[in-house]
């Protein structure tokens, strides 16, 4: 009978590209702008990704889309939220708001762009460009995957 060997490595390669993107947009339009400048349609997905802490139970927006001429899946995360906290100390007319980031160390990113399955010669700074034009996005650039300890955040 053969055995069959794996190691970490297997699953530690990154085959995605990760884009972060500040902006003062909400997800919907944001979302609609996005599909316009790179003639993708991603929808609304109903799984939110759920993070949980101590303080409470963080949901995060997503938006999907496979493209499947391209064997590549794009996802638009919301990276940060905001929830009421499950302390009880909190007084009469005070609400105890925590904000939770997905990817903490990218705390300043409002938006994070997935796109799984790439290629290595996927052209992700055409996409950069693209998203930049879009009016009050101020900054968009792609994010070193390889330096976060939150990756399995993205894991879902």
């Amino acid at each position: 009978m053969a055995n069959l060997k794996l190691t970490l490595d297997d699953f530690e390669s990154n085959d995605f590209e990760l884009i972060a993107i500040h902006t003062n947009l909400k997800d919907f339009k944001l979302t609609f702008l996005i599909n316009l400048k790179l003639n993708v349609l991603l929808a609304r997905n109903d799984n939110e990704i759920t993070i949980k802490s101590n303080d409470g139970t963080g949901k995060f927006s997503r938006f999907s889309y496979d493209d499947l001429k391209h064997d590549i899946t794009w996802e638009l995360i919301k990276n940060q939220t905001n929830f009421n906290s499950n302390k009880q100390n909190v007084g009469f007319f005070e609400e105890d708001s925590i904000t939770m980031n997905l990817i903490p160390e990218l705390k300043m990113a409002d938006y994070l762009l997935k796109i799984d399955n790439v290629e290595p010669g996927f052209k992700s700074d055409e996409i950069i460009q693209n998203i930049s034009t879009i009016q009050n996005i101020s900054t968009v650039y792609k994010v070193d995957t390889d330096n976060l300890k939150s990756i399995n955040n993205l894991i879902f």
